[in-house]
């Protein structure tokens, strides 16, 4: 059963969508805070989201940390969905103006990113995985400003630099990012990852995402 914020529908337009033959269009969508609070709250009080802080959060407090993120400038998160189902959190910033830039020399074209997959319901959907990461990565790339993609997950998160792994994100170092206390955030101390994706030559084509689709679905 979906949560029962998915009854209230964001008025927010689509920034960018495709649709790949053989699965469904997806769609990525500024959150809203409000309309999209339960699905997000949802998703982040599961035990496979420790490492996003936010497990003992209140819906309430969900929301709150997402309009602060709607405030910024520099920080943008967004649902991703194939064909009106949630499938994907995905937050991109500026990492000059966040404390990662503490941590390495930030480069004119870096894009930092966070990324969290929705709970698998129902049948796993085979090469489902390897065909949102593409999405993604066309996604992030999208502007030709775009150079290289910046993930800093926390260093006990197994299945997070697997993830990445499987994104063609390179380790570089293990850091320590430091407490953030402001009036309007607080974020603790965190032992991270530093990883980089630099921008492919050559982008995964939605004809290729569509090739992946095929094959996953062949007998």
């Amino acid at each position: 059963m979906r949560p029962e914020s998915t009854a209230l529908v964001s008025a927010r337009p689509d920034v960018y969508s495709e649709t790949v033959e053989g699965l469904g269009t997806f769609r990525f969508t500024p959150v809203d805070p409000a309309a999209d609070s339960a699905v997000l709250h949802a998703w982040v009080v599961e035990e496979r989201a420790q490492f996003w802080g936010m497990n003992g959060a209140s819906r309430e407090l969900v929301q709150e940390i997402y309009e602060d993120v709607d405030r910024r400038d520099t920080h943008h998160a967004f649902l991703v969905r194939l064909d009106g189902e949630p499938v994907a959190l995905f937050q991109t910033y500026q990492p000059a103006e966040d404390r990662v830039s503490l941590c390495y020399e930030v480069r004119e074209g870096d894009i930092g990113v966070h990324l969290m997959l929705a709970p698998i319901t129902g049948r796993p959907r085979p090469g489902f995985s390897r065909i949102l990461a593409g999405a993604l990565t066309r996604f992030a790339f999208r502007d030709p400003a775009v150079l290289r993609a910046v993930a800093e997950p926390d260093a006990r998160n197994d299945k997070a630099l697997a993830l990445l792994s499987r994104l063609g994100f390179v380790r570089h170092a293990e850091i320590t990012l430091p407490e953030i206390d402001l009036p309007e955030v607080y974020l603790p101390e965190k032992r991270a990852v530093l990883a980089f994706l630099d921008r492919p030559e050559v982008l995964p084509s939605v004809e290729d995402l569509a090739l992946l689709a095929r094959t996953a679905v062949s007998p």
